[in-house]
């Protein structure tokens, strides 16, 4: 017999199993004085099962996360779901409101963690999102995309070394997984040493909507929940099993100038034999061409042409088979922007 959830608190309210409730985190106050809030939206399933918590916008600018959580909550399977799901769409309400990444005391809150009671408004932030969220969950999942005018190929970020999140990453099935680092004072470094594993989505750029990568990201939640025995098994075929990059690297621009990419992302590059495109002045009479130092697959792209030497222009992650990655990476991309893609009605 399927043993029944128990409750769950988060603020001062008590979500019974069979319950479906949104809760608003007081964050602080606006100078208008107006209440600044961090919703939560929790359904606690009636069966036990993983506490799963799925949040966005820990950069405020980085909005296709949003997204993916209002899709995702509407689906008609989270009615079966066994577990607790915590949804939040906004983390970092202030950066949101500003279209910033960064809170209003300029720090970054992907590096403001575990964060304190009584320290900046991003350290305040962080503790309250750890204190209310992230302590009472089993798995985590953190939707980013790229930084202003980068794009990023749709990809999870984890700590590979544990098998636990490997196996979750894999089950997310993006074409792509990265292997990366901890970094000091991040969620995924906090989460870490609580020991709840974490997978960071990493797809699109900030403040745009990207259709393939909302619905992939959709579909690597659902995955995952599936994985966690969270939602029964689908019957339809997944995506293959994607492939692992131990390292990655930036190609910066050698000076300044017009960057003219002859390459995209999910792009095959060839150490020495593929050209990445084109630096020159307004002129054309000071042109340079930049040719991948490495072989591997464009990941991520600087969109913005006007560049300045040392600028970040294009992201490969480096593989065994690249042949491999660019055809799951096309597989990908075809599946998820067919016009009767289940996940479009839920426009």
């Amino acid at each position: 017999m399927a043993r029944r959830n128990q409750p769950i608190t988060v603020g001062s309210v008590t979500i019974q199993p069979g319950e479906r409730c949104t809760v608003d985190l007081e964050v602080g106050k606006l100078y208008t004085h107006t209440p600044a809030v961090m919703p939560v939206q929790v359904i606690c399933g009636r069966q036990a099962g993983p506490v799963l918590f799925v949040c966005a916008a820990l950069h405020g600018d980085e909005i296709n996360g949003v997204e993916i959580i209002r899709r995702l909550m509407r689906l008609p399977a989270l009615k079966r779901m066994k577990g607790t799901l915590m949804a939040v769409p906004v983390v970092n309400l202030f950066g949101f409101i500003n279209q910033s990444r960064y809170l209003p005391d300029r720090r970054d809150l992907n590096r403001s963690f575990p964060g304190s009671p009584t320290g900046s408004l991003a350290a305040r932030t962080a503790r309250l999102f750890l204190k209310e969220v992230v302590s009472k969950a089993t798995h985590g999942i953190d939707l980013h995309t790229g930084a202003i005018n980068r794009y990023n190929l749709p990809h999870i970020r984890a700590n590979l070394d544990d098998p636990e999140t490997l196996a979750l990453a894999k089950a997310f099935s993006t074409p792509v997984i990265l292997n990366a680092p901890l970094r000091q004072g991040s969620l995924r470094q906090t989460a870490f040493e609580k020991k709840t594993p974490i997978l960071v989505y990493e797809a699109g750029e900030a403040l745009r909507f990207d259709e393939v990568s909302i619905r992939g990201g959709v579909n690597g939640i659902l995955s995952v929940m599936r994985a966690l025995d969270m939602l029964p098994k689908s019957r339809k075929a997944g995506f293959k099993e994607p492939l692992v990059a131990r390292s990655s690297n930036w190609v910066r621009s050698p000076q300044s100038g017009i960057f003219r990419a002859q390459v995209k992302e999910g792009d095959r590059v060839t150490r020495d034999q593929t050209l990445l495109g084109v630096v020159a002045d307004p002129f054309g009479e000071a042109e340079e061409e930049i040719w991948s130092p490495m072989s591997g697959i464009v990941i991520g792209q600087l969109k913005l042409p006007l560049v300045n030497e040392g600028d970040a222009l294009i992201h490969i992650a480096q593989f065994h088979r690249t042949d491999l990655v660019a055809d799951r990476v096309g597989t990908f991309q075809e599946t998820l922007e067919a016009d009767n893609h289940p996940f479009a009605d839920l426009l």
